[in-house]
C-alpha cells in the first residue's frame, strides 16, 4: 500500500500545476497538436508549453505521435483520465 501511495503522490506532484491542468483539460477532449494546444493555453509561452508536455510525456501521462510536420499528443494514463472526469466539473469549464 505504501508503494502505491508513493506512486500516486508522484503523479499528483506532476498534476499540481495550473498550466499542466489546462493542457490536460484540452487533451481531455481528444488528441491535439502543439499548435492546437497553444490556442487552449494562451497564457503559456511556446517553450514553457513544450517543457510541460515533455515532463508529462516522460512521466507516462502523455503519449506523442508524429503526423507529418506535427506532433499529436494524447493522454495515455487512464488514472489521469479518471481524475479529469472528477475535476472536469470544477476545473475544466470553458
Amino acid at each position: 500500500m505504501e508503494e502505491r501511495a508513493g506512486k500516486i503522490a508522484e503523479l499528483l506532484k506532476i498534476l499540481a500545476n495550473k498550466h499542466r491542468l489546462l493542457i490536460l483539460c484540452a487533451l481531455g477532449k481528444g488528441p491535439l497538436t502543439v499548435g492546437e494546444l497553444h490556442r487552449f493555453t494562451p497564457g503559456i509561452t511556446a517553450p514553457a508549453l513544450s517543457q510541460h508536455l515533455s515532463q508529462m510525456r516522460m512521466a507516462g501521462i502523455l503519449a506523442s505521435e508524429r503526423q507529418g510536420m506535427n506532433v499529436l499528443y494524447r493522454i495515455q494514463d487512464q488514472r489521469v483520465t479518471a481524475l479529469l472526469g472528477v475535476l472536469k466539473e470544477y476545473y475544466c469549464q470553458s
